[in-house]
């Protein structure tokens, strides 16, 4: 069978990327924005900096800010009725996962009417056209949303996140400024660099892992474990080169998916609200540890890429412990809890359990697992 690869048409890296908006949306006729943006990043003049752009070229826009940090069905089902009565013909998403996400399912919503059931779109959705031309510029330096073909909406009423894979949800250009980046607090800075660094490993261990995946990955890992302190710290360096890291990372796991860090980690998000990020960070170590045996080599050159000295001298216990370690200082020198004691309640734990076996990124781990097993993780946590 072939391996797939998909990618954006076109993609903005670098200071000062948004001003291409304007450029790209009058090079392909459109007319009119639909802008996807959340209630904070307008607060806080971040949307604005889009606006300006295309208030300065004569573009009209209209804002849709009804977005929570896990966007839910009703999120997606308002946007739907509010991009109808715009009369936009493309999509701006501005910001992290959130309203990204929100921008790709309202796109296959309106270019497939027959999904209108939001819930209907969880997992590979047989969509026929793609989704409304999304132009995506992130804010944060981790979900690499403008990159995949993921997204992910939760149904509030069951309490559990649906994770969607559609090739048609691709957003067709990604400007990915990292002036757009810098007004991001520290704490949400360290969240989605821990996440995009999750995304880079365990999309280099997955089952569907493959050389070209295998070279975004690597790639990935070593960028942001040299970029994600300093831009914690906001230096300029460091948010350019996370920028581009959490791209990369971006670019190999939407084409050969993840595993059981992200499947442990939707659930919390989707009971406790509780960030995506800072989920997957606390998780990834220990899942780390029990998918070791089914890694082969591949953690001796997590540890070369997260510049651990001497691998090639270490014994296999040793470069595989290197590697764990090495997640495990990272998080702790961005100031990432070290477990779920704050986060989870016991009681919670079987349905916690249940939902990430049931999860879509739960098939692409490398070790094959179980409920009890997924249960025991989650233990082992608190």
């Amino acid at each position: 069978m072939a391996n797939r690869f998909i990618l954006n048409e076109t993609s903005y890296h670098g200071a000062g990327a948004i001003k291409d908006i304007a450029t790209e949306a009058k090079g392909r006729g459109f007319k009119k924005a639909f802008v996807c943006s959340d209630p904070d990043l307008i607060k806080f003049g971040v949307t604005k900096k889009v606006t300006d752009v295309l208030d300065g070229a004569g573009l009209e826009y209209s804002i849709y800010s009804d977005i929570k940090p896990n966007p839910t069905v009703e999120n997606v089902q308002h946007g739907v009725i509010e991009y109808k009565n715009s009369g936009a013909d493309y999509i701006i998403a501005i910001g992290g996962g959130s309203s990204m996400d929100t921008a790709k399912a309202i796109g296959i919503i309106i270019n497939n009417p027959e999904f209108g059931n939001v819930v209907s779109l969880e997992g590979v959705a047989d969509t026929k056209n793609k989704c409304v031309p999304i132009l995506a510029v992130p804010t944060t330096a981790g979900t690499a949303a403008e990159v995949t073909i993921n997204y992910v909406i939760t149904d509030a009423a069951k309490n559990r996140k649906m994770v969607c894979v559609d090739p048609h949800d691709i957003p067709v250009v990604a400007f990915v400024d990292p002036e757009m980046m810098s007004t991001m607090p520290k704490g949400l800075t360290a969240a989605t660099g821990m996440d995009a660094l999750t995304h880079a490993i365990e999309g280099y261990i997955t089952k569907g892992a493959w050389e070209l995946s295998d070279m975004f990955h690597l790639k990935a890992i070593e960028i942001i474990s040299r970029s994600l302190r300093g831009a914690v710290d906001n230096t300029p360096e460091g948010r350019t080169d996370m920028a581009l890291g959490q791209y990369v990372a971006g670019m190999g796991f939407s084409n050969v998916g993840l595993g059981i860090v992200h499947s442990m980690a939707h659930p919390l998000g989707a009971l406790y609200d509780t960030p995506h990020g800072v989920a997957n960070a606390i998780i990834l170590p220990t899942v780390m540890e029990y998918n070791a045996p089914a890694t082969g080599e591949k953690y001796r050159e997590i540890a070369r890429a997260m510049g651990v000295k001497g691998v090639d001298d270490m014994t296999q216990e040793e470069y595989r412990k290197a590697a764990i370690d090495a997640v495990k200082q990272l998080s702790q020198d961005v100031g990432i809890p070290a477990d779920l004691k704050d986060i989870v309640k016991p009681e919670d734990i079987p349905f916690l359990a249940q939902s990430a076996y049931d999860d879509a990124c739960r098939p692409g781990n490398p070790r094959d697992t179980s409920v009890e097993e997924i249960t025991e993780l989650y233990k082992s946590l608190l």
